[in-house]
């Protein structure tokens, strides 16, 4: 059968017309995207598809999502953990920084908030010590027998060097080589009286302890042990003029116990031969305590010697004869004490019914540190490979008073652009740490892109019944 062709423009076909056209007919044009409503996958054998042209959607739908915080937390955490066993200082990866404050290089900057040497940050500051009467400041090593420092400061203003001897010669400076305060090399005269410090006259003395506490204390050493049984050499007295006494006193032979000179505070024996029981040429710090109840004890090398109750005679001086400091009475002999850290204070800093108390290891000072009600610190700035747009930390913390509320007691912010802005982060808790030691986190903070990093941890609502201590610090980026 011979095939007819039609060569007619006007011809119009529609698709029922043509219901099996061979797709080779069809060389030339195009077909519009409404020509094609159901083209099977199976038709595109080959290309590819432009990118623009595969939604999302097309592809997440397929896919299970993954959240990698969790590895991430668990691998700083693991990473603050062998900090801490291993004593490590603060130190970077490639995207975390770890600091567990075994030493305070990786701090930049604090304000109240001061790295403890018990490797933890809390909000301490220090603020005068009012309790501080008397001062005389130098530093001891006790345990190397070692003067560092003898700088000599009077921080009451009412006491002084004496250089009025009363017919005894006294050095009052350093001693050569031992960096010390010596207090005597007494000349020939045996009857006159003479002091290293003691109240000066005509003014009152801030040494007003009254009936309450106080402790005096200092570092001794006693040079030799040449002493007569008519000579009280004294480490110091105190003496209110109404024979309300406390004293200290090296002696030698016989009359230790009967020429005792401590009136109503420790009856006639609680004075100590030195030569005797507490040897020639070591320092030893000596300290006596009242406590607000009327218990009084002596201490020598951290070693109560004597303990008294119920002594609550009134122990304000106010004659410049009533007390002293390296106190010569009755009689010359070439024996003699150094003395250095002198510190009086109207406080007990020492509990009277304890047999034992610690020695001071560091310099006296006029100061005290105390929790403050706020404070914060900031890292050293950690250069990232790239720049950050979003991080995330790992806080360890530990209430040791009270109980802290994460992003109001402790608040943590986080910076990409050297501090120049801080985004504050809200932390949650996570299971904690160690016995005591509390974990909190913070993942995927968005803050201002750049690639100087820090952290900032601040302090708020703290006491003596709240007080936070920051242990260790992981941040991520």
């Amino acid at each position: 059968m011979a095939i007819i062709k039609i060569k007619n423009p006007a011809i119009d076909l529609d698709a029922a017309e043509i219901p099996n056209i061979d797709a080779s007919k069809i060389t030339t044009g195009s077909l519009g995207a409404d020509r094609i409503p159901s083209l099977a996958a199976s038709k595109i054998g080959s290309g590819t598809f432009d990118d623009a042209r595969i939604a999302a959607s097309n592809v997440s739908q397929h896919a299970t999502s993954f959240d990698d915080n969790k590895i991430v937390n668990d691998i700083s955490t693991l990473a603050i953990r062998q900090a801490s066993n291993e004593n490590k200082g603060a130190y970077n990866t490639n995207s975390m920084y770890v600091d567990v404050f075994q030493d305070d290089t990786g701090i930049a900057s604090n304000t109240n908030a001061p790295r403890n040497a018990s490797e933890y940050v809390s909000s301490i500051g220090s603020v005068t010590d009012t309790s501080v009467k008397g001062l005389w400041t130098t530093q001891i090593d006790n345990a190397t027998q070692t003067v560092y420092d003898a700088n000599i400061v009077d921080a009451t203003g009412t006491l002084y060097l004496a250089t009025d001897t009363a017919g005894g010669s006294l050095q009052t400076g350093r001693v050569s080589g031992q960096k010390a305060i010596r207090t005597a090399g007494w000349s020939t005269d045996v009857s006159g009286n003479g002091f290293f410090i003691r109240e000066q006259s005509g003014q009152t003395s801030d040494l007003g302890f009254g009936t309450g506490a106080f402790t005096i204390e200092m570092f001794v050493k006693l040079v030799d042990s040449s002493y007569s049984d008519n000579v009280h050499q004294y480490v110091y007295d105190f003496n209110n003029g109404s024979n309300n006494r406390v004293s200290m006193a090296a002696y030698g032979g016989s009359s230790v116990a009967s020429n005792a000179y401590n009136g109503n505070l420790f009856g006639t024996d609680g004075t100590y031969d030195w030569d005797t029981n507490f040897g020639v040429g070591n320092w030893r710090h000596i300290a006596t305590s009242r406590d607000g109840s009327g218990n009084v004890a002596h201490w020598i090398n951290g070693s109560r010697v004597k303990l008294e109750t119920g002594k609550t005679a009134n122990m304000t001086m106010t004659d410049s004869n009533e007390l002293g400091i390296g106190h010569r009475y009755n009689g010359a002999n070439s024996s003699h004490l150094d003395i250095t850290d002198i510190r009086l204070s109207n406080v007990a800093r020492y509990t009277p019914t304890s047999s034992s108390i610690t020695v001071p290891t560091t310099r006296f000072t006029a100061t005290t540190e105390t929790i403050i009600a706020t404070g914060n610190f900031i890292s050293n700035a950690i250069t990232a490979p790239s720049s950050v747009s979003s991080m995330g930390a790992i806080v360890t913390y530990q209430d040791a008073s009270g109980t802290n509320t994460l992003n109001t007691d402790i608040v943590l912010q986080l910076s990409a652009d050297n501090g120049s802005n801080f985004a504050t982060a809200t932390m949650t808790a996570m299971p904690n740490f160690a016995s005591g030691i509390k974990m909190a986190k913070v993942n995927d903070l968005s803050v201002t892109a750049g690639t100087q990093l820090k952290y900032k941890i601040s302090f708020a609502n703290q006491s003596g019944s709240k007080e936070a201590r920051i242990r260790g610090v992981s941040l991520q980026y």
